[in-house]
């Protein structure tokens, strides 16, 4: 088992394991409760969420575990201007409406700016981290976020962004490659630019800041995070390996997959930390082998299980010596 680094000491993890805001829906409650009760550190993605929503997504989050968990929103964005003549688009889905036997469509509404009010939520609700997207919070929310204790976290897409976070005064970031299943939160570079591998971009910004990293973007096994943690993150953030967990919140149409593989319940160690072969319905942590789940149907299971001893496709696990081949010598090691 890996020493415990700055990250993870200060978030109280036992596991450098991050379930990702899923806003939308897809965290719950239930599965923010069961990261965290496994050793992760679960977060819930308010940027869709009403005020009252946050609250009682948060409340009931409290609810069912003691363990730190974290709420994310959107940075605040400017509002886009009203196109001048919505006619045209109007025009064009009109006979959709009509075959569902719909009103005519009408242009949308602009939302009015709930930050602020999403924010003092994300304050009341009894979170010990506050994470952000889509750019940099305004330096009253900073400030805010700060005077209550909270740890507060930026995302960002390049090397430049992580260094802009770092100057406004976050206490980590977010690496978030290209590979990045959910929103991109690229903010102060075009999106072509932005496209930088998560196993690329990471050392980068490693090398350019001096904050805890969070590797991001494409981290769904074991090999993965034994990858992210080499290349000098403190903890991976996984939003997609989480999605069929039986505490998410999507819909249950997925293919169920059982075990080909007898796997033992393995409470001590993490996939995380033994580059096991662990998964939940259809999505593995898997080291090796062609990608079968292995069973683990819960959150909890996922950040908790490894790989039976014996099974041969496991073949890295991270160690206190580091990165190991199963059996051979610390990467850093070799001649």
């Amino acid at each position: 088992m890996p020493s415990k680094n700055e990250l993870m000491r200060r978030l109280k993890m036992i596991h450098p394991v991050i379930q990702a805001p899923l806003a939308g829906g897809g965290d719950t409650p239930e599965l923010i409760a069961a990261v965290g009760e496994a050793g992760g550190l679960g977060f819930i993605g308010a940027a869709y969420l009403t005020p009252q929503q946050i609250l009682e997504a948060a409340r009931a989050a409290r609810t069912l575990t003691a363990r730190p968990f974290g709420i994310s929103l959107f940075a605040p964005q400017p509002l886009p201007d009203p196109p001048k003549d919505p006619r045209a688009a109007l025009e064009c889905v009109a006979p959709f409406y009509a075959e569902l036997g719909l009103p005519p469509p009408q242009p949308p509404a602009v939302a009015a700016d709930s930050f602020g009010e999403q924010l003092a939520a994300a304050l009341e609700g009894g979170a010990s981290v506050f994470s952000f997207t889509f750019g940099i919070l305004p330096a009253s929310a900073i400030q805010t976020v700060k005077a209550r204790g909270m740890f507060l976290i930026g995302t960002a897409t390049t090397v430049d962004e992580a260094v802009t976070l770092e100057g406004v005064g976050v206490d980590a970031v977010v690496t978030q490659g290209a590979e990045a299943g959910g929103h991109r939160g690229s903010f102060a570079a075009e999106f072509e630019t932005a496209m930088v591998g998560t196993i690329s971009l990471v050392p980068q910004v490693v090398d350019a800041v001096r904050i805890p990293v969070i590797a991001s973007g494409g981290i769904m096994d074991g090999r993965g995070i034994a990858a992210a943690l080499t290349l000098g993150a403190q903890a991976v953030q996984m939003g997609t390996a989480f999605l069929t967990c039986d505490e998410a919140g999507i819909p249950d149409r997925r293919p169920r997959r059982r075990p080909s593989v007898p796997v033992p319940e393995r409470a001590d160690a993490a996939a995380a930390q033994r580059g096991s072969q662990t998964g939940t319905r259809g999505i593995p942590f898997a080291v090796g082998g062609s990608g079968c789940a292995v069973g683990a149907a819960s959150a909890g299971r996922a950040v908790r299980r490894t790989t039976h001893p014996g099974d041969r496709r496991s073949h890295s696990r991270v160690g206190n010596a580091g990165l190991k081949p199963a059996g051979g010598t610390p990467p850093h090691a070799a001649a």
